[in-house]
């Protein structure tokens, strides 16, 4: 059978709903925590070691720009990703399952992380 359906390959000229942004940073967010893992697990592993190594782990981050920025990403995805997960359990309890409602919960996640990232920001270079 031959498909007729007309088809647009072109990624830049799609518009996405604001209720599908949000599913692909969710997602995107899970992948930026997996591999934020083989950094944050050894430097994890190296603080709890004792009291020096502690502190040589924080000056490593302290000092240096790209630490800090690798840990204000790791923060913003994680705040994300669990508040897609607290969008995802309150659809599951019946609440904003209308598209009206998927709109505004999206819309709060959305702008609730932007809120979350900017906090970690400030506390990261603060």
């Amino acid at each position: 059978m031959k498909d007729t359906r007309p088809r647009n390959m072109d990624l830049t000229t799609i518009k996405l709903p604001v209720m599908g942004l949000a599913s692909i940073l969710h997602r995107i967010c899970a992948v930026i925590i997996w591999f934020s893992l083989a950094w944050f697990l050894p430097l994890l592993f190296l603080s709890l070691q004792g009291a020096e190594s502690f502190e040589n782990v924080q000056s490593l981050i302290s000092g240096n720009f790209i630490a800090q920025f690798f840990t204000w990403g790791f923060l913003t995805a994680l705040g994300y990703y669990m508040l897609g997960g607290i969008k995802h359990l309150i659809q599951e309890f019946g609440y904003f399952e209308t598209l009206e409602g998927g709109k505004l919960i999206s819309q709060v996640a959305i702008a609730s992380g932007v809120l979350l990232s900017v906090l970690s920001g400030f506390w990261v270079w603060g």
